[in-house]
């Protein structure tokens, strides 16, 4: 067993939560399946692992130069409060799940039963309706360490082994039936590229690919917005991101005032202009979005076409869920600025009605949902629902982040820890989970994971006949579907 133990920890370790390595090896696998020349099966692994740690590089350099601006304003104000964040939500939970006497350590095995689960899912797909791997390796971390406290607290007198099993039944489930949900709309976006979004916001996508097209209208869309006069340099993505991010940041480090900004970033020299320091760390988000838009490029073409040999030889008809920002390379550019913006002025508004109504938790906005949430919805809004939908969506989207996080902070006590997971799916759909399972105990688990899997065969209901085509060849399903209308 401790043999076991040792191969998995391994695996964890180096390439399970490691995503840059887990895509690669998954690129060689599928290259070597498809009996490709093993010269150009390295070549595929090596391009896909540079491409996924390009893109390694710039989401981390988004969240590291903006997420301490954001969070500077909870110490500009000395409040106590909960920044949604999934980091500073994993933090949290890992203090509330050492300080109940129980180690933190059971999430290496949570991980295991949980993949394991996502897997024997897909092979029965038959019977589960299951077309998805959720192979993003630093979300499962981040989700197993909430959902472990989660579990804790609703369970509280469950043995550790007990604790495990359930929980990694329970994530494995919402793993592999979440990404799932979001197959038809990622394949509709890329035009078959061949994978899903196995990220924190997999129901809200599906929530938006359902409702933009009645919120707004796609043939107005950013794509054809015309502007007029001196405004058209906003046609340009990196000038609008860089003048936009100038005016939205440089507003919050003016609030915060040099000095903080001092302590914040040590990197601002003490004789560096205050005007000049804010236009270069505002138009670094434009940099790290550019960079972030080549790695995607690099990564996702050899993943498309290696895993026709996964999805042929070991999982038939499955695909891989990974990353949300791989979507943003096939929408609009300014879509990833729009939902941002707009995510963050619902945020700030419902922060402002927690203050003014006295709420019992007060809520700091965090980097990771405002952004890659609130960028990922606008993307898919505008492909249906055009520009209205993308601002429309992202904005009641930044009011739910804010308000079900203090939900969920202040019901799973995180709050006393500082923090909260703070994504789409972690401010709707787990403090339901939460809800069901500390008020109906085992009962509810049992609804919880029985709801889940009712859902894909919901789908499969509504679309037989393309359900599975529009996973396994994008071409012959539009094909059909065209045919069907004719």
């Amino acid at each position: 067993m401790e043999i076991l133990l040792s191969v998995w920890k391994f695996f964890q370790v180096n390439i399970l939560t490691n995503p840059a390595f887990f895509i690669g090896f998954i690129v060689l696998i599928g290259y070597l399946l498809l009996k490709r020349p093993i010269y150009e099966a390295i070549a595929g692994f090596i391009k896909a692992i540079v491409g996924y740690l390009i893109l390694n590089v710039a989401a981390g350099g988004l969240v590291n130069n903006f997420r301490p601006i954001l969070a500077g304003l909870k110490d500009r104000f000395n409040l106590t409060a909960a920044v949604i964040d999934p980091y500073f939500g994993q933090t949290a939970a890992q203090s509330a799940v050492e300080n109940a006497g129980r180690s933190f350590s059971l999430m290496m095995i949570v991980l295991l039963i949980a993949f394991i689960f996502n897997i024997i899912l897909v092979l029965f797909r038959k019977q589960t309706k299951i077309r998805t791997v959720f192979i993003t390796g630093h979300i499962m971390v981040q989700q197993s360490a909430t959902a472990l406290w989660i579990v804790i607290f609703c369970f509280p007198e469950l043995a550790d082994t007990q604790v495990v099993v359930m929980l990694g039944l329970l994530l494995g489930t919402y793993w592999a039936v979440a990404s799932n949900l979001t197959v038809e709309a990622t394949q509709e976006l890329t035009e078959g590229a061949g994978f899903a979004v196995g990220h924190q916001q997999m129901f809200g996508i599906w929530i938006t690919d359902k409702i933009a097209g009645k919120i707004g209208n796609k043939e107005k869309s950013i794509e054809h917005l015309k502007l007029p006069g001196f405004l058209q340099i906003f046609n340009d993505n990196v000038v609008a991101t860089g003048i936009l991010m100038m005016i939205f940041f440089g507003a919050i480090m003016g609030i915060l005032g040099a000095d903080l900004m001092h302590e914040i970033d040590k990197t601002f020299a003490v004789d560096r202009n205050f005007v000049f320091y804010i236009m270069e760390k505002s138009l670094n988000f434009a940099v790290y979005l550019s960079i972030l838009q080549l790695g995607v490029k690099m990564f996702v073409a050899e993943l498309t076409e290696s895993f026709q040999g996964i999805s042929d030889k070991i999982l038939p008809g499955s695909m891989p869920a990974v990353d949300c920002a791989a979507t943003y390379g096939f929408g609009h550019a300014n879509a990833v600025t729009i939902g941002f913006l707009f995510g963050a002025l619902g945020q700030f508004i419902s922060i402002i009605g927690l203050v003014v109504f006295k709420s019992p938790v007060l809520i700091i906005t965090g980097f990771v949902p405002v952004f890659f949430d609130n960028a990922t919805f606008a993307v898919f809004a505008n492909r249906k629902g055009g520009l209205r939908a993308a601002m429309i969506i992202p904005f009641v989207s930044g009011i739910i982040q804010v308000l079900g996080g203090a939900f969920a902070a202040y019901y799973f006590g995180l709050a006393q820890y500082g923090g909260w997971h703070g994504n789409f799916d972690f401010d709707t759909v787990w403090p339901v989970i939460g809800v069901l399972m500390k008020n109906f105990q085992y009962v509810g688990f049992g609804v919880v994971v029985l709801a889940l899997l009712a859902i894909p065969q919901f789908q499969y209901r509504k679309n037989r006949k393309g359900y599975f085509k529009i996973a396994e060849n994008y071409e012959e399903y539009i094909s059909e579907m065209e045919e069907a209308k004719a």
